[in-house]
């Protein structure tokens, strides 16, 4: 007769049994998973290492191309813009202290002079400071003797885009005429009054009036007002433009994506028409490009050059008389 010992032993031997499987499958099947991500773990080792050293060889590539176009850029540039003046408008706070120097420079070895730096504040565009604008630039005194503002236009960025324009560029002779100059004075009162209300600042010792204008931007502009405040922008720019004799807007590839103001203006059919963008300011050849851009901005050609979509790798370098043998 079987007794419940007999069941006991019977049921433990089973469950050994059972537990011994689960031990011996899960050690085998361990193993095999184990080389399986050991073997995965190494392929995605090496593929790192590749790409390292596949971006390295890259960033030695770029690097060398920065090299060589430093090297070239004031033999490129050399006698594009003789005898001309540019100003620079530095259009927010990212824009570099170097980026500026590295600009002047290049405009020094074109054979123009720079006339001034001034630099605009966030409450030149910001939308609470237009009522403050419109009231300074309607208001009695405001305007230098010679200036008139458009009467079609009450838009406060119209107004003072063009009172600017009229105060910091030199207007080009037309019809056998001769170029028309603002007064020294006219320029400071114009600047002071703008600085003291806070939209400006001046970085030069002195500012003159220029034949050209190069905006200085970089990054893109965030929130409900970014729109609006690109607007603002775009009307002083292509018063500027207008006034003088070419403006180009020179920024980062933040400035040619949504919200930035070189986007703001090639989105723009009529704004592009008139104003040179420049998407790679922050290398060597973009600053190269923004120079050669005033140049073909003088001979009344725009473009929209750099990396970004539908632009031009560089602008057309002229033929600058008593170059070559």
């Amino acid at each position: 007769m079987i007794d419940f010992r007999y069941h006991l032993v019977s049921l433990i031997a089973v469950f050994l049994a059972i537990a011994l499987g689960v031990v011996i499958g899960t050690t085998a099947l361990n193993g095999g998973l184990l080389d399986n991500l050991q073997n995965q773990v190494s392929g995605l080792q090496e593929d790192k290492r590749g790409l390292e050293d596949t971006n390295q060889g890259l960033q030695a590539q770029l690097d060398a191309t920065g090299g060589f176009a430093e090297e070239v850029g004031p033999a490129l540039v050399a006698g594009t813009l003789t005898g001309r003046s540019v100003l620079l408008v530095i259009g927010n706070e990212d824009v570099s202290a170097p980026a500026v120097d590295e600009i002047t420079a290049l405009v020094g070895d074109a054979g123009a002079t720079v006339s001034g730096v001034l630099r605009l504040t966030p409450a030149y565009s910001d939308p609470a400071s237009q009522d403050s604008l419109q009231s300074y630039v309607t208001g009695p005194g405001a305007l230098p003797p010679g200036v008139t503002l458009p009467e079609e236009s009450g838009d406060t960025g119209v107004l003072v885009g063009s009172l600017l324009a009229q105060v910091l560029m030199v207007q080009p002779a037309t019809d056998g005429g001769e170029r028309v100059v603002p007064e020294t004075t006219a320029t400071s009162q114009v600047l002071a009054g703008l600085s003291a209300l806070g939209v400006l600042s001046q970085e030069s010792s002195s500012v003159t009036a220029a034949d050209h204008a190069v905006f200085l931007t970089s990054g893109s502009l965030t929130g409900d007002d970014a729109a609006q405040r690109n607007a603002v922008l775009v009307d002083l720019v292509t018063a500027l433009d207008e006034q003088g004799s070419g403006a180009v807007v020179s920024g980062d590839a933040g400035a040619a994506a949504d919200g930035g103001l070189v986007a703001t203006i090639r989105a723009d059919p009529t704004a592009s028409a008139a104003v040179s963008t420049v998407d790679n300011a922050n290398a060597p050849e973009g600053r190269i490009s923004t120079v050669l851009a005033l140049s073909a901005e003088g001979e009344g050609t725009s473009g929209k050059y750099g990396t970004g979509q539908d632009a031009q790798l560089v602008p057309p370098i002229p033929t600058v008389a008593g170059a070559g043998g």
